[in-house]
């Protein structure tokens, strides 16, 4: 894989050889530091009965061992990129590895439940930093007809990780106990330290005009709004009552403050004016929509394939898998054909084949069984795997070094709110369509009705992220003219 993405470098030049060394190593470091954060989401999910029954606790607390994490990702990740942009990314992606692996062993070692939490809010907390660096280092490691490959590397491995951890997280607990899942990460986070401090470019200094500070004001304002938004959408499970109320007046609330603190403020968090950029701006709506559908995935999928199918919790297990896997198999092709192509021309093909597959799961029938369910959502996930690859080097390529690290903070951004959107949204869609929130004990033909209707829904959404794809007047991005 690695190879795929540091193809064509000039060799020629003095010391070529080593240089393309360098970069794969690179990419190597840069790939754990994908994979981490995916892992440490999914493999949690898995221990949550589990983490009930050792603690003694309801779901209700235990699920803030996943809140704890997304909350923090969600809420801090535009903050700690634009802080690489002024500090220093590779020292700040270092510091944030390394407090990543150090919070996995706190949540291994911990004895109580609250102590856990906390925990997991620190390792998101390096997650966030992770997330936000990564993909801002491209532009520095790799040549710019490669950038799409090289975002196609990351967005395998990103699902390698999430793809890994339902399976390796049971394995682990069944065979070790459930501190075990955070534990793991422990080894490998070390591995992507050593090889980052010793393979990433040293960093840059900031130019003298965003010396002024950074922006805490603002900071705390997105970071409170993004958690107002996020609780508000989250708790309840699918009921929204007051409270979701005044969390999402809070949120709608904050968002004013932060335009207004960003528009006085002289080293703003997000310079306002940037969002005029209309490849930024496509890229960050669209990722959103796309996000928000490839939740229904995992909101209707393990409900539809039990319920509907009455397929047991093993094989469903295996099913969910194929999603992650098609899109971990298919990102470095994907990243190839967006060098060769170019990035606008895949972003549309990609919502094409999403919009296809996801209108095929709105009208399948259960009698096709498994293969009526895996074969259009092979087609979402590869063509999911062409977005994201299309998607990010279309916003991050031709960006002005000191402004990677924010952009790719609100990329990661988009992506979360899509997905804590979907969860809320197109479950609630989902229950409605059933005609219940108890999909455990609803009728098959109910849940089959609900997930066909989710998926129409999903389908129009793709159909609104094209539109706003084809309404984007910005020229092509890619380093590689189509053709």
């Amino acid at each position: 894989m690695l190879k795929l993405a540091t193809e064509g470098r000039d060799e020629a030049a003095p010391g070529g050889g080593e240089r393309t060394g360098s970069v794969r190593w690179a990419l190597a470091s840069l790939s754990l530091s994908m994979l981490l954060p995916s892992l440490g989401t999914s493999i949690a999910n898995v221990g949550l009965p589990t983490l009930a029954q050792a603690f003694a606790a309801p779901f209700q607390q235990v699920q803030w061992v996943v809140l704890a994490y997304l909350l923090a990702v969600t809420t801090l990740i535009v903050s700690v990129g634009r802080l690489g942009d002024l500090v220093g990314r590779r020292r700040l992606l270092l510091a944030g590895i390394a407090l990543f692996t150090v919070a996995s062993v706190l949540c291994g070692a911990a004895p109580t439940l609250p102590m856990l939490i906390a925990a997991r809010a620190v390792q998101g907390l390096g997650a966030a930093i992770m997330m936000a660096l990564t993909m801002a280092f491209v532009g520095e490691t790799v040549p710019k007809e490669r950038t799409g490959s090289a975002m196609g590397l990351l967005g395998a491995m990103s699902a390698v990780g999430t793809a890994l951890g339902p399976s390796l997280g049971g394995w682990l607990i069944a065979g070790l106990g459930w501190p075990a899942i955070f534990l793991v990460n422990a080894p490998l986070g070390v591995l992507a330290l050593l090889l980052a401090r010793r393979h990433l470019p040293v960093d840059r200094p900031a130019p003298r005009s965003d010396r002024a500070g950074f922006d805490k004001v603002g900071t705390l304002l997105l970071a409170l709004t993004l958690a107002s938004y996020a609780l508000a959408v989250t708790i309840g499970r699918g009921r929204f009552g007051a409270l979701n109320l005044v969390l999402l007046s809070a949120a709608a609330a904050g968002t004013g403050l932060f335009v207004i603190a960003q528009a006085r403020a002289a080293s703003p968090l997000i310079r306002l004016a940037m969002l005029r950029d209309p490849v930024l701006r496509t890229g960050l709506a669209t990722s959103a929509l796309v996000s928000t559908v490839m939740m229904s995935t995992l909101v209707v999928g393990p409900f539809y394939l039990a319920n509907a199918l009455g397929l047991d919790t093993l094989l469903v297990g295996l099913v969910l898998s194929a999603g992650p896997i098609v899109a971990a198999l298919s990102g470095v092709p994907a990243g190839r054909l967006v060098d060769r192509l170019g990035a606008r021309r895949m972003t549309v093909v990609g919502l094409v084949g999403m919009a296809a597959g996801s209108f095929i799961l709105s009208r399948v029938p259960e009698t096709l069984g498994i293969a009526g369910y895996v074969a259009p959502i092979v087609v979402v996930t590869s063509g999911y795997a062409l977005f994201q690859a299309a998607n990010n080097t279309a916003v991050m390529a031709g960006l002005r070094p000191d402004r990677r690290g924010v952009v790719s903070g609100l990329l990661n951004l988009s992506r979360n709110l899509g997905l804590v959107t979907g969860a809320s949204v197109m479950g609630a869609v989902f229950a409605f369509a059933s005609g219940t929130s108890d999909f455990a004990a609803a009728p098959p033909d109910a849940v089959a009705a609900g997930m066909r209707i989710t998926f129409g829904v999903a389908a129009m959404l793709i159909v609104v992220a094209l539109a706003v794809a084809a309404a984007s007047r910005a020229p092509a991005t890619s380093s590689v003219p189509p053709g």
